[in-house]
């Protein structure tokens, strides 16, 4: 009811005729941020049981590889034939030097096990880095400009595409005396970017013809500036999943290389190479075989697993 005073009747004060009335506080919930590429990627991996497995592998692997000293206190080049020749698995005890036995040489199984982990990530991740970055500077220079610069490029590409990936590794790698692990890694870089520079092409030539790439150009970007911050975070996507599914076959590819006796020599401690003298012991004692053979069997594959994870993750196709 109105309110009155003294005979006048008072009312509440409207709105001015032409005031503009702020509205009121909403009493609805907030609306969400919307999430980005990466973000959302990183949402969905969390709830994947397969990433989780593979990640934890991954990173275990990475610490045996960091301080193999915290697993083993033995040394991988130990050799006692007198005691140790050929000598069975002591599956009772975990992680002693004859935990998993000894090879033909009389060295612990176990102990070049874990200190073979740094040789064979360390090819797996530098091969994988060298590629990516020349794959994707070829890719996107052939990619951004196209004409003759796409083609010349591209036949470049396609020549060595063309080469059969282990027999022109195992040719280069022949003619060095001395096969390090950085000779390996570069004779495998120098045959293994022509995946990623045809993924990196592709998603450039999709992503130049996108409006904010059009905008950049009408107001004066260089093109320096259009392709490190306009182009090149847009085309990540493709070419990190490229790069991760391929860094496990990089793994394979040096252990089947040391295998052929063509990879990594000695000092140096190879899977591959452990693999290689334990053909000889097949018969007699398996699990000189079987030990290393299986070592790279389960890092290939964690790599793989974390490669089609992220694949899933940042492909909206398969969602």
């Amino acid at each position: 009811m109105p309110d009155t005073t003294d005979g006048k009747t008072l009312t509440a004060p409207g709105p001015v005729v032409g005031e503009t009335v702020a509205p009121g506080p909403e009493s609805g919930p907030a609306p969400a941020k919307a999430r980005s590429l990466w973000s959302d990627a990183w949402h969905d991996l969390r709830r994947q049981p397969m990433f989780l497995v593979s990640a934890a592998l991954i990173l275990l692997l990475l610490v045996i590889s960091f301080w193999p000293g915290l697993f083993t206190s033995a040394s991988p080049r130990h050799a006692d034939l007198a005691n140790h020749y050929l000598q069975k698995p002591n599956w009772g005890n975990f992680f002693a030097p004859d935990w998993l036995g000894y090879d033909g040489q009389g060295r612990s199984i176990y102990a070049r096990i874990v200190y073979g982990a740094r040789a064979s990530l360390t090819v797996g991740i530098g091969v994988t880095v060298l590629v990516t970055l020349l794959g994707t500077l070829v890719g996107m220079l052939a990619g951004y400009f196209g004409g003759w610069a796409d083609t010349i490029l591209s036949r470049i590409t396609d020549i060595f595409f063309g080469i059969p990936f282990l027999l022109g590794a195992l040719v280069v790698l022949t003619t060095f005396e001395e096969r390090t692990v950085w000779v390996v890694i570069l004779a495998l870089a120098f045959l293994g970017w022509t995946q990623i520079a045809r993924v990196a092409r592709g998603a450039v030539i999709t992503i130049k013809q996108a409006d904010y790439v059009v905008a950049a150009k009408a107001l004066g970007a260089s093109t320096t500036r259009i392709l490190l911050k306009h182009i090149l975070p847009n085309a990540l996507a493709p070419i990190i999943v490229v790069a991760t599914i391929a860094l496990g076959g990089y793994i394979a590819a040096e252990a089947t290389l040391s295998f052929l006796g063509v990879g990594l020599a000695e000092p140096t401690v190879s899977w591959g190479g452990d693999v290689s003298t334990g053909r000889e012991q097949l018969r007699n004692a398996p699990f000189v075989l079987i030990v290393p053979s299986v070592m790279v069997s389960i890092t290939v594959l964690s790599f793989l697993m974390f490669g089609d994870a992220v694949r899933n993750a940042l492909d909206p196709k398969l969602r």
